[in-house]
């Protein structure tokens, strides 16, 4: 029988501990890879301590000493590298996003080293400090969340320390995401009606008619070509779409849908229609020319020198256009008297809002505006109906005052 061994103090040692010269204590162990590791302490108990999360995190499979090591910028290489279905521009969002928001300072801490208050209180420093919109917290998220994520899988943490982070969040009052509103009828009827009747502005209106005539996003506006709106059965086939990606160089790229319900064909209506044929009128004068994007040419909205126009200048566009309609209204509404009806800044998404709403008013059939959309979550679309359809109830029974009793 083995002679069970003992510290200075009379207490019996377990397999692996033993007791040195100077009085302290170590542990030792063979980890999962075959290297022989070792821990010390001042008292047995401090040690034993110490043990007891080490033979879990072995029976857990959790490797401790390799989240002592990594960091989560190692962790989120380490993701981003084996993201083999993402598509390339959301590829290169995502790394974008880590770069300049989390990299130079979050990401350098030691897995083991964050936990759940951690976390939140980088996401809190990122809205309070840095001013960071909540669509954009949501962004940081989606690169965080799945990089620690990867390491619970891989055995290195045994918990994901950013579950629940943002549900909490969003609990606070700190959270405000905007709500995305339509332009009223006669705001999207003053915008389109000042850029017909100021000459600088006309080279824009096939561009905006069509966003607003049809709800389509702008890449998807942008990355049309004559061969996909047929003219005969008047309508558009939405297959691809044109994105700018993060990268300094403002590139253009070409993307199929993300999902099968941005593949889609939309009617036009009789403005779409004519927008169409004025944007091939200015062309035939300035000469059909187009560059080509990853093999697809002939699109439809270039400028004069042929370049397919990005997403950012059209937005440029329309902020420039609405604030000299707010100038010039504003100084009209002034000489005659009466309010103005002034334009709020808005994008090229909000004439796809507009659109969606104007549908929703006259239009009741969820599926059919959802296909229209490109919604892949029905939701979505009920939102905005929803929304839609409660400022038209108040309109109705408005125009019911002193019909009924």
């Amino acid at each position: 029988m083995a002679k069970t061994r003992k510290d200075s103090r009379g207490y019996a040692l377990k397999t692996g501990e033993s007791q040195r010269k100077d009085g302290r204590y170590s542990y030792s162990w063979t980890d999962r890879l075959g290297e022989r590791k070792v821990i010390y302490a001042k008292t047995l108990q401090e040690l034993r301590l110490k043990e007891r999360k080490i033979i879990r995190d072995i029976e857990d499979g959790v490797d401790p000493q390799a989240a002592d090591r990594l960091t989560l910028n190692d962790m989120f290489d380490k993701y981003i590298d084996q993201k083999y279905d993402l598509k390339a521009t959301t590829k290169v969002n995502y790394q974008y996003t880590y770069d300049h928001l989390i990299r130079e300072s979050f990401g350098k801490n030691k897995l083991i080293s964050i936990k759940y208050t951690d976390v939140k209180k980088f996401y809190y420093g990122l809205i309070q400090d840095d001013g960071l919109s909540s669509a954009t917290l949501d962004n940081v998220h989606t690169v965080v969340h799945p990089a620690f994520q990867m390491a619970v899988r891989d055995g290195i943490l045994r918990v994901n320390p950013s579950d629940g982070v943002m549900a909490e969040i969003k609990k606070s009052h700190l959270w405000e995401k905007p709500k995305r509103h339509a332009l009223t009828v006669p705001q999207q009827k003053a915008f389109l009606g000042f850029i017909q009747d100021n000459h600088q502005y006309h080279g824009w209106e096939p561009v905006i008619t069509v966003l607003l005539g049809n709800g389509m996003r702008i890449g998807e506006c942008l990355g049309l070509r004559w061969d996909d709106v047929d003219f005969e059965q008047r309508s558009i086939s939405v297959n691809h779409n044109l994105t700018e990606r993060n990268t300094g160089n403002g590139s253009k790229h070409i993307n199929t849908p993300k999902t099968d319900a941005g593949k889609r064909t939309i009617p036009m209506i009789d403005e779409v229609f004519e927008a169409f044929l004025m944007e091939y009128e200015i062309q035939k004068c300035v000469g059909y020319q187009s560059e080509t994007i990853e093999g697809y040419t002939n699109f439809i909205f270039v400028t004069q020198g042929g370049s397919v126009m990005k997403p950012g200048s059209v937005n440029r566009a329309i902020r420039i256009i609405s604030e000299d309609y707010n100038e010039a209204e504003t100084e009209k509404a002034k000489e005659e008297g009466r309010e103005p009806v002034l334009l709020p800044h808005f994008s090229a998404h909000h004439l796809r809002h507009t659109f969606c709403t104007r549908l929703c008013e006259n239009e009741s059939n969820l599926k059919f505006i959802q296909s229209v959309m490109g919604h892949k979550d029905i939701q979505t679309t009920m939102d905005i109906y929803a929304e839609a359809t409660e400022e038209k109830k108040q309109e109705i029974i408005g125009g019911l005052q002193g019909k009924i009793l």
